[in-house]
């Protein structure tokens, strides 16, 4: 089969190959999946950068943990039926060496989940990062029910799901933050009620405007460490932050504002979610699917030999909304 690998971290172009490897067989409890879609995210490009880390994992990495295709073999004590069953897939590459960047990846049943057949498999790859981040955020610790909720980066991959699904929580206003008027558009369009351009508004003033000085209830905060201080004077009494990103690893908080409103922080990382918080995760986003509830956001397709091209733009910052390789 064909895939991308890595032996060494560095820049795409230099470390990034195409090879011919072996085609996987499930063990027990394993499903393969001949896949149609790879899902190319932030934490792929880093960890093939060596961002975090330079030595390799594994000698060999084919990268990627999401991506969307049907299964097309199964291992032991898992039903046959599932043979030909359209999946999305999640942390293919989390913790392994065989991510979704080839033609069939192996992995355990519970990661491949049946994708609606209303829904296109190039959808399928881009939920197991940002839609299931998007989601836990939204509906961690007693949901948005009735919240005013502010999601900071309302064009990224998540921001743009995060808005759609406190809507569909029955939040009471959506407030998003952008950059330009293009990324505003995006937020528009998946429902936000309030838009501010950061880098030209104060979105302090605005916040107080919008909400009548009651504040927000609920941040989904994409750079905790760029904003924890807007951050706790935004948030109304008893309000929370949920994090899932920081452009830095070290986070000074400001503590007095926090314990005189009673703020919480809650942060989590979407690969490491609790079995409970998962199943519902993809039971939420399933649902959503099946009726139609999603807005999607592909802002490049490349072909699996132009992979490099693909993480060179997830790592400049130019993708407004998802990167996905195809593997058919």
């Amino acid at each position: 089969m064909r895939a991308a690998v890595y032996t060494r971290t560095g820049p795409a172009g230099e470390v990034l190959d195409i090879v011919e490897l072996d085609r996987p067989e499930p063990g027990p409890g394993e499903v393969r999946v001949r896949m149609a879609w790879s899902g190319v995210n932030p934490s792929d490009v880093k960890a093939r950068a060596g961002t975090r880390s330079k030595a390799m994992p594994f000698p060999r990495v084919v990268p990627h943990s999401d991506g969307a295709g049907s299964i097309d073999a199964v291992g032991g004590d898992v039903d046959a039926s599932r043979i030909g069953e359209r999946v999305w897939v999640w942390n293919a590459a989390w913790g392994r060496a065989e991510g979704t960047a080839a033609e069939f990846v192996v992995l355990p049943a519970s990661q491949a989940v049946r994708l609606p057949e209303s829904v296109d498999l190039e959808v399928g790859a881009l939920l197991g990062i940002p839609a299931l981040t998007a989601w836990h955020a939204v509906h961690m610790k007693g949901g948005v029910e009735g919240r005013r909720v502010l999601v900071a980066g309302g064009a990224g991959a998540v921001g743009h799901y995060a808005i759609q699904m406190a809507k569909a929580g029955g939040a009471a206003q959506v407030i998003a933050t952008i950059s330009n008027e293009g990324k505003a558009a995006l937020a528009r369009e998946a429902g936000a009620d309030v838009v501010i351009d950061y880098r030209r508004e104060d979105v302090r003033e605005r916040i107080r405007q919008a909400t009548d000085a009651h504040g927000v209830d609920r941040i989904i905060e994409v750079d905790f460490a760029a904003n924890a201080t807007l951050d706790f004077d935004l948030l109304a009494k008893e309000g929370d932050v949920v994090v899932y990103g920081s452009g830095q690893p070290e986070i000074a908080v400001p503590f007095v504002p926090g314990i005189l409103k009673n703020l919480s922080v809650h942060f989590f990382i979407v690969y490491h979610l609790a079995r409970e918080d998962r199943s519902r995760a993809e039971e939420g986003v399933t649902s959503l699917l099946a009726q139609s509830r999603l807005r999607h956001n592909i802002h490049a397709r490349f072909p699996l030999d132009r992979i490099a091209e693909a993480h060179e733009l997830v790592e400049s910052g130019r993708a407004v909304g998802n990167v996905v390789v195809a593997l058919e």
